[in-house]
């Protein structure tokens, strides 16, 4: 098979794959196609934590469909897993359906799930893994950054959001709150929140916009909303009137410094049932590796969103926090150097200063595009 075919053929398996991600976590979102005669015959993806993986969803589809697996190759973004977890060995359902050929995407980084390309060859299977630096293998290392993250990390994979006018504006002169982008990117922005398990906004976000940070739709129950934190120096009065202290007080936290956090306001928001967590302060402000760690440890959060404005945004770029990036960009042009910049509070002085990301996504929400990014160190070490 040519590397342009590899490519289409991992493609739709990523395609496949991205179905499953934020249900799938802490295992990787997975996705396979069995090709014959050039065309996918049958495909699966991991559709949630516990479940059938990727390959024995394609099998099954395989069945279903009176599709001989024998006759295939199988095309499937990462190394099939050769260990007993929550279900049993991808490799034993290969080999048990006879599979000639096996093409992978990336191998995978858990050395618990790993040799499984190892046994499949032992057994006559013709096994390919795609070069790391090709097209391909970045797009599979991209989709899979997240299963990486979880593998060298103890804390929640942060997304950070941003919607921008071309000339990186989130807000004008004011800062008061204004939609930048249209309706299909905000349904995107509620994609994001119904996969993340905690939305993050600054304490200037809660102070002007006074926010729900909650999910909209069919999916309006207390249990079911992300939790609320807010990452903030100065800690609002229990008594103000603030929707998450009216509304979502069990399900909002705080991210403040270490003296705040024993303080009396400290004290009367937990009276409310929110939790107050206090940070260790840096150069860059609060260190957030902290709360995400305590998210993920206490709360079983994978996923975070953050959405707050440029300070925060510049605090998790600059901490190394920001493990993936949405940036919308509107055909918009404010024009006036005074608006709120998408990132701020830095002092770097030069370009070759800057953090940089890479590219590993774009999508047209019209009139938007949304370039998705990842830190270089994640997708090209």
């Amino acid at each position: 098979m040519t590397a342009s075919g590899d490519m289409h053929f991992l493609q739709r398996a990523i395609e496949l794959a991205r179905r499953g991600r934020g249900t799938t976590a802490p295992n990787p979102c997975v996705g396979a196609v069995l090709v014959r005669d050039g065309a996918v015959v049958a495909e699966g993806w991991h559709t949630r934590y516990g479940a059938l993986h990727a390959e024995r969803e394609a099998l099954a589809d395989a069945r279903r469909k009176g599709v001989d697996p024998t006759q295939c190759t199988m095309y499937v973004t990462l190394e099939p897993c050769n260990h007993h977890g929550k279900t049993p060995p991808c490799t034993e359902a290969i080999l048990e359906a006879g599979v000639p050929a096996v093409v992978v995407g990336m191998r995978d980084p858990n050395p618990v799930a790993a040799g499984g390309l190892e046994h499949l060859q032992e057994q006559g299977v013709a096994v390919r893994v795609v070069a790391e630096d090709s097209e391909e293998g970045l797009a599979c290392r991209a989709l899979l950054a997240d299963f990486v993250h979880f593998q060298q990390t103890d804390r929640a994979f942060l997304i950070l959001k941003l919607a921008a006018t071309l000339d990186g504006k989130i807000a004008g002169v004011s800062g008061k709150p204004e939609k930048v982008t249209g309706p299909k990117a905000h349904d995107h922005v509620q994609a994001l929140r119904r996969m993340a398990g905690a939305v993050i906004v600054g304490g200037q976000t809660l102070r002007a916009d006074n926010p729900r940070l909650t999910r909209r739709g069919n999916d309006e129950e207390a249990d079911t909303q992300p939790y609320a934190v807010v990452v903030t120096s100065k800690l609002p009065s229990a008594d103000k009137d603030i929707f998450l202290l009216r509304e979502r007080a069990a399900q909002t936290i705080f991210w403040t410094g270490t003296e705040q956090a024993q303080s009396e306001t400290a004290a009367q928001l937990e009276k409310l049932g929110c939790r107050v967590w206090g940070l260790d302060s840096g150069e860059h402000g609060l260190d957030l590796s902290q709360g995400l760690a305590r998210l993920r440890a206490e709360l079983d959060v994978f996923y975070a969103l953050c959405e707050g404005g440029g300070t925060l945004a510049m605090g998790c770029v600059s901490q190394g926090m920001a493990d993936e990036l949405h940036y919308f960009v509107a055909p918009r042009v404010l024009g006036n150097t005074n608006g709120v910049a998408s990132f701020s509070g830095a002092t770097a002085q030069n370009i070759a200063d800057t953090k940089n990301f890479r590219i590993v996504a774009t999508e047209y929400f019209d009139p938007d595009l949304l370039l998705v990014m990842h830190p270089k160190r994640e997708v090209a070490p």
